[in-house]
């Protein structure tokens, strides 16, 4: 089914939810007026439904393969690579010094979503590439960003990530893949890398990987990781592609989904590569990436959820079934009470997880804008929430696509169940879902929960002024505020062990909230009357009450999950 992109849902998010006048109103964002907003919006959006929509099935059906050492990439993913990097949607939010458009990353996230909801297995690729882009704009010295911006912003060449190693996946401390100084400023990188997401492919001039690797006497652990770029051929004197490089492609992975995205094991042999940041601070130029991507993750999330959503209310809007219980309806499963329960949360839980990305994408906006260490610590306490609740609502809103195509969901054919294999992995990449709670219950309350606490008192000051007009759903949002509230206080005075044992629901506690709180934001710029009101009744009437389960269990404590013995799994 064709997809539709949901411009103008961004445009009234940016308008009354998230506050992007925030942003615009900065000195360095004030190019992107309305109007420039607008037709990104709109010519993004029609990209992705004429280009990149209709490579959605072929790169499932048509998996990248591995031919004579050469990636050979889905039919069709060559053209619609050249559509989104000719179109610039590589480089949104890069530092027009090097070709970027220096706009909003908020701006950036809307159509990286639409990009995922339309086909995110192509998507991942120039997901990559912009994670790299800050890297080096951040770490890289003047002549490796010389080099190697250009090309990278313009996406003729592309970008990858390379931490993970058969055992050391998680704990990137255990790498072993080493580096020894060549003696004339490069260095010799070996080891292998595995889950190297776009490793090859068959339509960028070059391939820049981005290797953490230790250098001789390095300390064990994180602290003795340094990071390396290390491209598939050496650029020449004039920065073209050159000699090839000692690396390959070994193998590219059978996967669960992502049919059309190569993950690839990389194989290092002595390759040259070049130092990023400085000797032993790898992990820091690193996370500059990858705190990107774990945002860019959460809107592969909410975008195949989009999609999931748009191919499901379209089956329901024509399937026939049973016997309609509306008098003088349609006679479609729409109609039947279960169906519409399945899609009303859906839509409402797709809102829920795309303001708070995009409420997350304003506050690193505004981090970088102001240098505001208030903007930079909320940004960095929503950036688990959104990575984790977008890539949640991702695997609940396909799985329940699925639900509502019956017998059919089931079927290949239909579609349906592609959006719920794609997605599966974003809760696993760039950091685990369980990770990205442990970060949130761990480093992000080491202010004593003081950036949370300013998150709380914007929420309740919202329903305090929604009292007024619609008590009926500020009242129950702002004593979900104080719960959550409590069990902030709770977690802050709590041991490490105690704090992971609940982090999860936790987070999810978090998530609960503060899409009931964007939920009313939205009925009260509605007016209280109107389908977004609709909507935020149906959410916090019937999905904000899960936030009690989330924060008993979260405030639960270690103890009774080692109660059980090891032994007591196997009984």
């Amino acid at each position: 089914m064709p997809y539709h992109a949901p411009v103008e849902e961004y445009r009234f998010l940016f308008d009354h939810v998230v506050a992007l006048e925030q942003v615009t109103a900065t000195e360095k964002f004030a190019e992107a007026t309305p109007d420039m907003v607008s037709a990104i919006l709109t010519e993004a959006g029609r990209m992705c439904e004429d280009v990149l929509a209709p490579l959605q099935r072929p790169g499932d059906l048509h998996p990248a393969h591995l031919e004579n050492g050469v990636v050979r990439t889905s039919p069709g993913y060559a053209e619609g690579y050249k559509a989104v990097a000719e179109g610039g949607w590589v480089s949104i939010s890069a530092d027009p010094e090097h070709g970027g458009m220096g706009l909003p990353l908020t701006l950036a996230t809307a159509v990286n979503e639409m990009m995922s909801a339309a086909c995110l297995s192509l998507q991942l690729n120039p997901l990559m590439t912009q994670g790299q882009i800050e890297a080096l704009e951040n770490h890289a010295s003047d002549e490796l960003k010389a080099i190697y911006l250009p090309k990278l912003v313009s996406g003729e060449w592309s970008g990858t990530m390379n931490l993970t190693e058969a055992q050391a996946g998680s704990d990137v401390g255990a790498l072993r893949t080493r580096a020894e100084p060549n003696g004339d400023g490069t260095y010799a990188i070996t080891g292998q890398k595995i889950y190297i997401s776009w490793g090859d492919n068959d339509f960028t001039e070059n391939v820049c990987h981005l290797v953490l690797a230790r250098l001789p006497g390095a300390a064990e652990g994180t602290k003795g990781i340094s990071l390396f770029l290390v491209p598939k051929y050496i650029p020449d004197a004039e920065g073209n592609p050159g000699k090839t490089n000692d690396l390959k492609v070994v193998s590219l992975e059978h996967k669960m989904g992502l049919h059309g995205s190569p993950t690839a094991v990389m194989q290092y042999d002595g390759a040259q590569g070049w130092l990023i940041g400085e000797e032993h601070d790898g992990m820091r130029a690193m996370f500059t990436m990858m705190n990107n991507a774990r945002l860019g993750v959460g809107g592969q999330g909410i975008g195949a959820a989009e999609g999931a959503y748009q191919h499901a209310l379209a089956y329901a809007q024509e399937r026939k079934q049973g016997r309609t219980p509306v008098a003088g309806g349609s006679g479609t499963i729409i109609e039947h009470a279960d169906v519409r329960r399945m899609l009303a949360t859906m839509k409402a839980e797709i809102f829920a997880a795309r303001s708070i990305a995009l409420s997350c994408a304003v506050a690193i906006d505004m981090g970088h804008a102001t240098g505001e260490a208030e903007w930079k610590a909320r940004a960095a306490f929503l950036t688990p929430i959104a990575k984790a609740f977008g890539t949640e609502t991702g695997m609940r809103v396909s799985e329940m696509g699925v639900q509502v195509h019956g017998g059919m969901g089931f079927i290949e054919e239909t579609g349906a169940a592609q959006y719920s294999r794609d997605v599966r992995v974003t809760a696993i990449y760039e950091g685990t879902n369980g990770i990205q709670a442990m970060d949130l219950a761990g480093r992000k309350l080491m202010d004593g929960g003081e950036a949370g606490a300013a998150i709380l008192d914007e929420v309740e000051a919202q329903a305090e002024a929604a009292r007024g007009t619609l008590p009926a759903l500020a009242e129950p949002v702002w004593q979900a505020g104080e719960s959550l509230r409590e069990a902030t206080e709770a977690l802050v005075a709590s041991e490490a062990q105690d704090r992971f044992a609940g982090a999860v629901p936790f987070l999810m506690g978090w998530a609960r909230v503060l899409g009931a709180h964007h939920h009313l934001t939205a009925a009260m710029a509605e007016g209280g009357d109107g389908p977004r009101t609709r909507l935020a009744t149906f959410y916090i009437a019937r999905m904000l009450p899960e936030h009690a389960a989330h924060l008993a269990h979260a405030v639960a404590g270690a103890k009774g999950l080692y109660a059980l013995s090891d032994e007591d799994f196997a009984v």
